[in-house]
């Protein structure tokens, strides 16, 4: 292949380019009339529904060249910048930023909006329920470590729903400013991060001190300031703080994934494959539990979650929390809760969203 041949294939390239722009300014046009509609009506211009309902036409495509997930972020970044057209939504998540919480929050709005950082889980909880934010993303539970319980307590009390999840595979890096493992001293990280490397970490760096830090990014940042130190955190920390990559994937157990929710004060609509999470307590009698488990047996649906926690109110009284298969509005979701709420001392329905598509 010539240089003419280079230039002519460019050329259509370019021309192909231009359409695509030509249809994305048409797109936006719409996009601009579907915000009016949205803001006449009071619905959310978050519409998680519409988003899966996007994902699994991408997913039914039979492609030849073009990669799946790479075809999937380029609609993430279109529908982004989308949501900014109609409004320039806030998200709140917890920080600080280049953590795997701010990684999911990207993940699941894109680069085109706003993003605050807050310091507790509480913070986010508070920013949406006082509509400092839009939107917040916190972790809900991880496939290693278990559940995260401090979410779950805010819920409690919380007015906020589950709008969306997210699941986002952890992988451990362990980066800093030296060039070599043989200079380094110190390890930080946060305590999960470090447990789940600590067979690596005795392979490879058996005399480094190990260090807990309050996240993996501010493990990273610490790890900015000292050559003989490193951080186990994110690639994203890694360019934000302009630190080497000494070694990648360094966890001891692969399938390290974490599920995150996102929280706002709407209800999405059903989408076909949706999830519903709920809380309740129960009597303290013989069977109470078994009576709660039969009524979505009773009414076919499929439990997929079951955690419990202590009130808080007196001692020795949970309060458990479940995800079902189905959206509140399908029939047997409904009369189940309904059922729930009449043998009960109490119940919450914390949301209906639309199942995670990778």
């Amino acid at each position: 292949m010539n240089n003419k041949d280079l230039e002519t294939l460019r050329a259509q390239i370019n021309n192909i380019d231009n359409n695509i722009i030509e249809l994305l300014e048409k797109r936006s046009e719409i996009v601009k009339e579907i915000g009016k509609i949205k803001r006449e009506k009071g619905l959310s211009f978050y519409a998680p529904e519409r988003e899966n309902q996007i994902y699994k036409t991408l997913d039914s495509l039979k492609l030849t060249y073009m990669n799946k997930n790479s075809l999937k972020a380029i609609f993430r970044e279109i529908m982004s910048a989308s949501i900014k057209m109609e409004e320039p939504l806030t998200i709140s998540y917890l920080g600080p930023e280049a953590t795997f919480t701010h990684q999911a929050a990207i993940e699941k709005f894109g680069t085109s909006l706003y993003y605050q950082s807050e310091e507790s889980i509480e913070d986010v909880f508070f920013d949406v329920e006082q509509d400092r934010a839009d939107f917040g993303v916190v972790p809900i539970e991880n496939s290693i470590e278990g559940v995260v319980n401090y979410t779950l307590d805010m819920f409690v009390n919380s007015n906020v729903k589950i709008v969306s999840e997210i699941m986002v595979d952890i992988k451990h890096n362990l980066l800093s400013k030296a060039n070599s493992l043989s200079e380094i001293k110190t390890v930080y990280s946060h305590p999960n991060a470090l447990g789940q490397c600590k067979s690596w970490l005795k392979k490879h760096l058996p005399n480094a001190m190990l260090l807990e830090t309050t996240s993996t990014a501010k493990a990273a940042k610490i790890a900015a300031k000292d050559k003989t130190a490193a951080a186990i955190s994110s690639l994203a920390a890694s360019a934000l703080y302009d630190l080497n990559v000494l070694a990648k994937g360094i966890e001891d157990k692969i399938n390290n994934v974490t599920r995150f929710l996102v929280i706002g004060k709407h209800i999405p609509s059903p989408s076909g494959e949706d999830k519903t999470s709920l809380m309740f307590s129960i009597h303290d009698k013989v069977g109470a539990l078994y009576s709660i488990l039969k009524i979505f047996y009773d009414n076919q649906i499929n439990l997929t979650r079951i955690e419990s926690r202590p009130s808080k109110q007196e001692n020795w009284s949970y309060i458990f929390y479940v995800d079902i298969d189905g959206h509140i509005e399908s029939e047997s979701v409904k009369r189940a809760f309904d059922n729930l709420s009449e043998v009960v001392p109490f119940v919450k329905f914390l949301g209906s969203y639309p199942k995670y598509i990778k």
